[in-house]
């Protein structure tokens, strides 16, 4: 059975649950797709409205849960990206075995700690984070607001 982690986006859902037309990227990945995928990440969020400082947390966020999902769950995954509510949205899931432990994360990894901060570092620069575990594999979902205290108004079309 899926653990739902604690401090989510509200309305997130499964998956699945975001209409395929809203969502303005879906793009499988594996390791040696990391460079195109960051690329797309970037372009795409940029049609939607994000400020540089909100591509450069996206994509550090994006960088870091693809590198978990290669590196622990299985060699690859999905990200979707869209734009809902006045936030831009991003989804990776992997089809691994799942976190043992859904609170990894949440404390910041001691200095001498040979791994662990990617999730650490995922939660310090999203403004929601929401992660759902299982044995059939892990999807996090987070929000950075496009307008607000750190993101600048998005660009008039």
């Amino acid at each position: 059975m899926a653990t739902p982690d604690m401090g989510g986006l509200a309305g997130a859902g499964p998956p699945d649950a975001v209409p395929r037309e809203e969502v303005s990227l879906d793009l499988p990945f594996e390791a040696d797709g990391l460079y195109a995928m960051r690329a797309s990440v970037a372009a795409h969020a940029a049609h939607l409205g994000a400020s540089a400082e909100v591509i450069e947390r996206l994509l550090i966020i994006a960088s870091e849960l693809s590198a978990n999902a290669i590196r622990h769950g299985g060699g690859g995954g999905r990200l979707r990206l869209w734009a809902s509510d006045g936030r831009l949205c991003c989804e990776i899931s992997d089809g691994g075995n799942g976190i043992a432990d859904p609170t990894t994360g949440l404390e910041r990894p001691e200095p001498s700690a040979p791994g662990g901060r990617g999730l650490w570092i995922s939660r310090q620069l999203s403004d929601d984070f929401t992660m759902t575990t299982g044995p059939d594999g892990t999807t996090i979902t987070i929000g950075i607001r496009l307008v607000g205290e750190h993101a600048a108004p998005p660009a008039s079309h």
